[in-house]
């Protein structure tokens, strides 16, 4: 054996056993055949030259997979296949799935009613966490759609309001739909064509929110765009609430220990920390309550928090450094002192305040706040996400802006607000950093998330990128 068959050979050997399902529906007899055996069946198909480099062992290995709507009751278990007991209308759906699978020219089918032996903690943890993988490397997903005759009833249809089936329709690269008869929805080979005007993929663009391109182009999961993505995950139901998260793993490419009980808000902070990760500044693109976290404001409660954000279109590459801390999420932002204007909306709760920027006297920032009295007591700011370190002529360090910027709303608070001093502030209705007493060198707290809000878009007339000192570089933990 040659030197190069010998390494496709290993990288065959190494895809069969990490990046398929664990177990599959054998076609011609309807048992279960593990990874072992599918190696055996497809080793003779690995080529022994990669003459010019288009070997790879996803073409080889070739099996279908299904997407669909659970039923209440009656699908076939792990178990009653084992035993060859299943019955009942889940298990004519099967059938009717592999029958479809067999025109598909596979020898080998895959369904998660029954494929998953999920008496195995560690069988099933392995499957939800690869989930996305295994549709994505299969030769063909078939889609049944219980509820729809015609391309129009998918407007209306279950699967597209789904937890787990968003994955199930970004990640495979072949799809086809069937309707609730197991008659095919088209007359395409793959309803994922390249070929954004069919009426399929516009159909689906309207019942899922996902623009046409990202569904039949080759969806590129990762930790990026995330505001976007978790507005197609925001109106979908999962029947586990920690589902909620973990069906969103693959296409942020994360990886979650499962842990069902945890509930919901705990399972979906830790994939937002996950995704922090990569330092995407598109994840603190949301609005509203943030999730009971134990040390930050700075989490979002569910994908529905990023409904009401803004569109921002800033400059795309950069990354933000967020870790995670026991004082909350640790940032370095480019801190904006801003001004509280005299004139203040009058009244109780949430108002629309206009903020100058100090820095910046013709820049005019619109910010939620508690409308009160105590307005005056704070310190207010922005803290641009969107910045970059460079060197200037004498090669200093300084902060490279981009005329068109984002930044999160922030406020501290004197550590003395409540104290007995005599002192009485000044009236000037300045808050910014010369903000002080009369008679007190007062003192302030930390940066603060202002509560409810999301990221504001800030238009310098600076275009398209300007500099400042280094010294408004701050880190702050939210």
């Amino acid at each position: 054996m040659s030197d190069v068959a010998g390494r496709l050979l290993e990288e065959f050997d190494q895809y069969v056993m990490n990046h398929i399902p664990i177990r599959f529906i054998r076609l011609s007899d309807m048992t279960f055949v593990g990874r072992d055996d599918i190696r055996k069946h497809f080793r003779s198909f690995v080529p022994q030259t990669n003459l010019f480099g288009i070997y790879k062992p996803s073409r080889v290995v070739r099996y279908a997979i299904l997407s669909h709507r659970w039923l209440d009751s009656g699908e076939p278990t792990y178990e009653e296949m084992k035993a060859g007991t299943a019955t009942g209308p889940g298990y004519k759906k099967l059938k009717n799935f592999c029958e479809q699978a067999r025109k598909q020219n596979v020898e080998f089918a895959w369904s998660d009613t029954c494929c998953i032996d999920k008496g195995s903690s560690t069988e099933l943890d392995e499957s939800i966490r690869s989930m996305f993988r295994w549709y994505r490397n299969s030769a063909i997903c078939i889609v049944h759609l219980a509820k729809s005759t015609t391309i129009e009833d998918i407007l209306r249809d279950e699967w597209t309001e789904r937890g787990w089936t968003l994955q199930e329709l970004l990640a495979p690269f072949h799809i086809k739909f069937f309707n609730k008869h197991w008659m095919p929805m088209t007359n395409d080979s793959n309803d994922k064509q390249k070929e954004a005007t069919t009426e399929i993929l516009q159909t689906l663009e309207k019942a899922t929110g996902i623009p046409h391109n990202e569904i039949y182009w080759q969806f590129n999961p990762g930790p990026f765009k995330v505001d976007e993505r978790m507005v197609w995950a925001a109106r979908r139901k999962t029947t586990r609430v920690e589902d909620v998260a973990y069906s969103l793993m693959g296409i942020f490419d994360v990886s979650l220990q499962i842990a069902y009980g945890e509930g919901g808000d705990r399972a979906f902070c830790r994939l937002i920390e996950a995704i922090m990760q990569a330092g995407d500044p598109s994840v603190l693109n949301w609005k509203g309550t943030a999730a009971k976290h134990h040390t930050s404001d700075a989490i979002p409660r569910s994908p529905r928090s990023f409904l009401d954000r803004r569109e921002l279109k800033l400059a795309s590459g950069g990354r933000l450094e967020m870790t995670m801390t026991g004082l909350g999420l640790r940032m370095p932002l480019v801190i904006l002192p801003l001004n509280l204007p005299s004139a203040k909306a009058t009244g109780k709760g949430r108002a629309c305040i206009t903020f100058d920027c100090l820095l910046y006297p013709n820049v005019k920032i619109d910010i939620n706040v508690d409308n009160s009295s105590d307005h005056g007591q704070y310190r207010y700011a922005l803290g641009i996400i969107n910045y970059s370190l460079v060197k200037d002529g004498s090669l200093r360090e300084v902060v490279e802006m981009q005329g068109k910027s984002a930044g999160i709303p922030l406020k501290c608070r004197p550590i003395d607000l409540f104290s007995s001093s005599t002192s009485v502030p000044r009236t000037t209705g300045v808050v910014g950093f010369g903000f002080g007493f009369e008679n007190l060198d007062q003192k302030f707290g930390p940066w603060k998330k202002i509560l409810d809000e999301g990221l504001i878009e800030v238009n310098f007339p600076i275009t398209p990128r300007f500099y400042i000192g280094r010294k408004y570089l701050e880190i702050v933990y939210l």
